[in-house]
This record gives structure tokens, C-alpha cells and sequence, in this order.
């Protein structure tokens, strides 16, 4: 298991799952991401991100019933769920990594 301790290194992790996913190099996923930058701020980006994820889980348990009826293939079965392991583990990163910053801040003397 992947441990991220801080914030950038997260976003970094989800940007390549994400290329990956997408099939884009990690150059292309970073200029993506810089363009919401500029347009959006953070909640927003986390709120996409977090949709987006929430997505890939669906498509994940979709894929799957299809395949338990025997109407997908195994390979594309497969590769959903390797997806959606890869996005829940960003996510828990992600989730790991706000907690740090959290209690970092908690513990900041005024």
C-alpha cells in the first residue's frame, strides 16, 4: 500500500490513477489540471474529483453484475474493478492526507 503524506503528493497520485484511467501521458493530466486551477477553486475540484470517483465505483459494480450474468467480458470486468480499487485508494489518500492537515492546523499555536 501506497502511503501519501502530504497534500500535493496526493493530488500527484490522482492525477497519474487518472491518467492512466483516461489514457492520457502525465504531461497532458497536468495541463488539465492547471486549466481547472485557474477556473475553479478547490471545493470544486474536490467536489469533481470525488463525483468522479464516485462514478468509476458504479461503473465498477455494474461491470460486475454484467459479468455474474455472463453478459460481460472478463477482461473489461476485470479492468473496472482494477479501476475502481485504484480511485478508492486515491481516495483514501486523499481523506488520509486532509485528516494530517487537519490536526496540523488544530495544533498550530495562535
Amino acid at each position: 500500500m501506497i502511503v501519501i503524506n502530504d497534500v500535493s503528493s496526493a493530488l500527484n497520485a490522482y492525477q497519474q490513477a487518472l491518467g492512466r484511467l483516461s489514457g492520457m501521458s502525465p504531461s497532458q493530466t497536468k495541463v488539465v489540471s492547471e486549466e481547472q486551477d485557474s477556473s475553479s477553486d478547490f471545493g470544486t475540484v474536490l467536489s469533481s474529483v470525488m463525483t468522479e470517483a464516485v462514478d468509476t465505483m458504479k461503473n465498477a459494480e455494474k461491470m460486475s453484475m454484467q459479468g455474474i450474468a455472463g453478459k460481460a467480458d472478463v477482461q473489461d470486468v476485470v479492468l473496472a474493478i482494477s479501476n475502481a480499487e485504484q480511485t478508492l485508494d486515491t481516495v483514501v489518500a486523499l481523506r488520509d492526507s486532509a485528516i494530517k492537515a487537519y490536526r496540523e492546523i488544530i495544533q498550530m499555536t495562535i
